[in-house]
């Protein structure tokens, strides 16, 4: 089984999120990482760039397939994780660390209240 951090929040779309104030760290999660398979490109918004809740904020693509992103959170790329977009192999390595995509300033924090626990995420993705 996959452990999940217990500061994160999770989107049943294999999203995470970190609030730290208003700012808001996304990644993906280790789950969608192992359906995913080998990551071969990732594409992401600009910093400066405008992310509406539940609209994608990029894709990831492995050997696989190709996913959409989609944004947890209204709010402003403030970041983007250019090492991981340079290197997307690098992803798995530590995704809840060095392998976010994302750093977003946050309009309105309470777009996280439906978001899920890491023993909710863990338990959905224990049924798929």
């Amino acid at each position: 089984m996959a452990e999940y951090p217990d500061d994160l929040k999770y989107l049943d779309s294999h999203e995470y999120i970190r609030l730290e104030g208003d700012i808001a760290t996304i990644g993906i999660t280790t789950y969608a990482l192992n359906q995913l398979g080998d990551i071969v490109f990732i594409d992401l918004l600009e910093v400066g760039a405008t992310l509406e809740k539940d609209q994608s904020f990029g894709t990831v693509e492995s050997v696989k397939a190709v996913e959409t992103l989609y944004a947890p959170v209204t709010g402003t790329v403030v970041e983007r994780n250019d090492q991981i977009v340079e290197s997307p192999e690098d992803l798995a390595d530590d995704p809840y660390g060095a392998g976010w995509l994302l750093k977003v300033r946050v309009d309105n924090p309470s777009e996280l209240d439906n978001a899920l626990s890491a023993a909710a995420y863990s338990k959905m993705v224990e049924g798929e």
